[in-house]
């Protein structure tokens, strides 16, 4: 299926897997599929939001969920991220992201995928997923950017 992605949507992927490996993350989910997509200064000024504050509010989000079963994280630092070779497995939800890249870009016209297709399949996600929420955090609001784009 990667044939199909342009070299910038294929650059958002493996972004992706580096931020999963960056925050030490056993799989890539659409929250990585997010912040990959805003290294990308195009989508990152759709968006309205930087790649800094997007990592900040993910780790909030993190830091509130592990509050809520009663794990206090407040100063604790997480231990450097030893490099795996293993290939970084995808949630459902983002195994479901990538699907929706080839929709969005049929839809459109287009014969490749972008990462404008690939950021369309993202702002469809829905609460309880983790790009949702962290768009939900960032006061992104997916239908004003979809119709931006």
């Amino acid at each position: 299926m990667f044939e199909q992605f342009t070299a910038d949507a294929r650059a958002a992927v493996t972004s992706a897997h580096e931020e999963a490996r960056l925050r030490g993350d056993r799989r890539l989910g659409t929250e990585h599929l997010l912040l990959g997509v805003l290294r990308d200064s195009v989508a990152a000024r759709v968006l309205g939001v930087d790649l800094v504050a997007a990592r900040a509010a993910l780790d909030a989000l993190d830091r509130t969920a592990l509050a809520a079963v009663g794990i206090d994280v407040q100063g604790i630092e997480r231990a450097p991220i030893p490099a795996s070779r293993k290939r970084t497995p995808y949630t459902s939800g983002a195994r479901s992201v990538i699907k929706r890249t080839v929709t969005e870009a049929r839809e459109a016209g287009s014969r490749r995928i972008g990462p404008d297709h690939l950021l369309l399949a993202i702002l469809s996600c829905e609460r309880p997923d983790p790009a949702a929420e962290l768009m939900e955090q960032l006061h992104i609001d997916p239908v004003a950017v979809r119709d931006r784009m």
